[in-house]
């Protein structure tokens, strides 16, 4: 059977794997972007973004394995954007651009379900109201015989590491304190006890934790 992936996943020391106060203009909230620099200096970002240089270290080694047989996503809401209820704006397709990174089905956990959008280099967003369960369900169908990718945000993360269905975390704990936001620890008491995990240190000040199904 496929596994169910979490890759590139950042907290902050206190656990925040995101800010407050999400908007169009600040999808991380007050965290802005410091919970990803190590990310965007990576040369995997920038090939992203067809741009040149970027780092080729461990940082580098530890973002590519993002994307290494993955045929699905699952992501939620908030991920997708900063809307709330009933969708107003249905030309909202992301903050990605008309190309998102994905190259695969992505289904958006959402209340309020609307037609699927498809993207240009094989991303299609589907948006249903499902279990975790039930969307791993519809995505490894999808997927095939390739691993699905559970994208987050938070609460979406948190929801599938609760009912059990992750088989490898990837986070990045960065060493700056948001304070406030959304946690990713909340009502996981004992995780550990399901995984073998390891670690490593970067130069650039950030630990790669990895949790893999013991």
């Amino acid at each position: 059977m496929s596994r169910v992936r979490v890759h590139n996943f950042s907290i902050s020391l206190d656990g925040f794997g995101t800010g407050e106060g999400q908007s169009h203009d600040a999808p991380f909230g007050h965290a802005g972007a410091r919970l990803h620099d190590w990310f965007f200096q990576t040369r995997t970002f920038h090939e992203m973004h067809g741009k040149p240089g970027g780092g080729t270290g461990l940082d580098d080694a530890m973002a590519r394995a993002w994307g290494a047989g993955i045929g699905a996503e699952i992501m939620g809401r908030n991920k997708f954007g900063p809307q709330r209820g009933p969708w107003r704006d249905q030309e909202w397709t992301g903050w990605w651009g008309p190309n998102p990174p994905f190259h695969t089905p992505v289904f958006v956990l959402t209340h309020h379900p609307r037609p699927s959008v498809e993207m240009a280099g094989g991303t299609t967003f589907h948006f249903i109201d499902a279990t975790p369960q039930e969307a791993l369900r519809q995505a490894r169908e999808a997927a095939g015989d390739l691993d699905v990718r559970i994208g987050g945000g938070v609460s979406t993360v948190r929801d599938f590491l609760a009912a059990d269905l992750i088989d490898q975390l990837h986070l990045v704990v960065v060493p700056i304190v948001l304070g406030r936001g959304e946690r990713l620890w909340d009502g996981l008491e004992g995780l550990e006890e399901r995984f073998e995990a390891e670690s490593v240190t970067t130069p650039s000040g950030v630990t790669h934790l990895t949790f893999t199904r013991a």
